[in-house]
């Protein structure tokens, strides 16, 4: 079957061009760690910064150095008020929400640079200060996807990962939690206290967490040497314990062993304010005010094992730019219906599969020319929309199919042991997969994530009892863009028996497809299996 899908993949021209992103970057300069001491109070939404950059320059002659933080405007934003560079004062300039420092001389390459940036403001966005939902006052980040500018200064942008860490000085009664390791929680003696993190493994930043609340905390056990914890608001404590201690170990064992190590440090779920569903901030993964339900929702489970799959797809293997973000997302939403149908069983996984795709077609009956691999964003709002999770899932679902298990399974595997903790693009993956093919796949991924459109299908079959055959014929009905799509079909018996056919439909054009019946047919069911993004009507003719 999987030779078959191929040949009907391969007559597809490439129509689509290489994706742009249009974002200023500094390929010469490569950030390697950020550490932010942040201040809080419980008078003011103003936090105090100091941002800590260090950095190395991969060519030289170079005369400034750029990086996004938001003005202050109607009361809101920040305001930078001091620099320096390796320790010496520096001229700068804030404007278009970016900070541009002079640098006192063009550096050499391979020489390092450390800047600090001294500044103050309130969030507009990104960090929200506000009551939960029993209304205590609370702080949380959600950074996706640019919004971290808002209240650290940072090369906001997936393409430059580094380390970090945050070192928060917040009234005595909030328990902070960030990205890594707990370095140090000390009370200073004024009812404030110092508590320090840092995250050892290089992430983007819409990754970079802060959650500050009356927190009830529990290290609910470890995996492979790495604590699972679980922080949820003081109220909640026994029903949040009780939903969040499944299941992480299970999820992270599953991934583990069909992809490839976990990167970080710890796992921590934690109840917040400031996403309404789930945010998949490196080993610090925070789910909605309502969250805890004391029953172990299912619906909140799977967001749980969505965003564990986000610490292999987004977190430790990154996109390289915004237009290739269906790398994190439909690589997340496949990989949580994958891990459905391990512990749920293959009938919850198809049920699933299925859902997306009526989510699939309801989308592109109002936008029948989206692309999942689009350029050129002008508007940040439109970085993701249901199909970068959705048909993400469904293109990494049909690969599955074209390739088979084993190949499927070793492309993933050596795609993530390329780029752990790194960056990667499309073109990247489809190079690992064909490797582990032997197959060319450009006109798979150009039909199925760089044009636009979904396959529409009309057919019937008919019993030629003269011939003795059953007659299959179906075409594409759709509008707008062509698709090779080789359709399966199943026939069914009066005796129980079934047999498998398949017919290459191109364009529009109608296809035939003649099955012998020695014995009484009683119907033939398309797409059997659940394999092909495709919607069809088909009848007895």
């Amino acid at each position: 079957m999987a030779k078959y899908l191929l040949i009907a993949l391969l007559c597809i021209p490439s129509a689509a061009s290489a994706a742009r992103d249009t974002y200023p970057k500094n390929p010469n300069i490569d950030v390697l760690h950020y550490a932010f001491a942040l201040t809080l109070s419980d008078e003011t939404d103003a936090i105090e910064g100091v941002a800590t950059i260090d950095a190395r320059y991969l060519a030289g002659g170079q005369r400034s150095f750029r990086l996004d933080l938001v003005e202050r405007r109607d009361g809101q934003g920040m305001q930078v008020r001091r620099v320096t560079v390796n320790g010496a004062e520096s001229t700068f300039r804030h404007e278009q929400d970016q900070v541009f420092i002079d640098l006192p001389a063009a550096p050499e390459a391979g020489s390092r640079v450390r800047i600090t940036v001294e500044y103050a403001g309130v969030p507009a966005s990104g960090l929200k200060i506000a009551p939960n939902k029993y209304g205590d006052r609370t702080f949380f980040s959600d950074n996706w996807p640019n919004r971290a500018r808002h209240w650290l200064p940072t090369v906001d942008h997936p393409y430059d990962k580094a380390t970090s860490e945050m070192k928060i000085t917040a009234p005595a009664r909030y328990q902070v939690v960030s990205n890594g390791l707990l370095v140090e929680e000390s009370d200073l003696g004024d009812g404030m206290r110092l508590t320090h993190w840092k995250q050892s493994v290089p992430i983007a930043t819409w990754l970079y967490v802060l959650g500050a609340a009356e927190f009830a905390v529990q290290r609910v056990g470890s995996y492979r040497g790495k604590e699972i914890q679980t922080w949820v608001y003081r109220q909640d404590r026994d029903a949040g314990f009780y939903d969040f201690a499944v299941p992480t170990m299970d999820v992270l064992a599953f991934y583990e062993a069909k992809v490839g190590p976990y990167s970080y440090e710890k796992v921590a779920n934690i109840q917040s304010n400031s996403v309404g569903g789930g945010m998949e901030a490196a080993s610090a993964i925070l789910y909605g005010d309502n969250s805890v339900t004391g029953d172990r929702s299912r619906r909140w489970q799977h967001v749980i094992i969505h965003e564990l799959a986000h610490q292999w797809f987004g977190n430790a293997v990154t996109e390289s730019d915004w237009d290739d973000v269906w790398l994190s997302e439909g690589f997340a939403t496949y990989f949580t219906l994958l891990f459905r149908e391990h512990f749920y069983g293959r009938d919850d996984f198809v049920a699933g599969l299925k859902q997306s795709r009526d989510q699939i077609y309801t989308f592109y009956a109002d936008r029948p020319d989206y692309r999942i691999v689009h350029d050129n964003l002008s508007d940040m709002s439109q970085v993701t929309t249901g199909m970068t999770y959705q048909k993400g899932a469904w293109v990494l679902h049909m690969l599955r199919t074209l390739l088979g298990d084993d190949v499927f399974w070793e492309g993933i595997q050596t795609y993530y042991a390329a780029y752990k903790d790194r960056n990667a693009t499309t073109a990247d993956f489809r190079r690992h997969m064909e490797e582990a093919s032997g197959l060319e796949l450009d006109a798979f991924f150009q039909q199925w994530l760089y044009q636009g459109g979904v396959p529409w299908i009309e057919g019937d079959w008919t019993v030629d009892t003269g011939r003795g055959q059953v007659v299959i014929t179906a075409r594409q009905v759709q509008n707008t863009y062509a698709f090779r799509l080789p359709m399966v079909f199943e026939v069914r018996y009066a005796d129980g028996s079934t047999s498998r056919h398949r017919l290459d439909l191109s364009g529009n054009a109608s296809a035939t497809l003649d099955v012998p019946a020695a014995r009484a047919v009683t119907d033939v069911i398309p797409d059997p299996d659940t394999q092909l993004l495709a919607r069809w009507t088909f009848a007895r003719r």
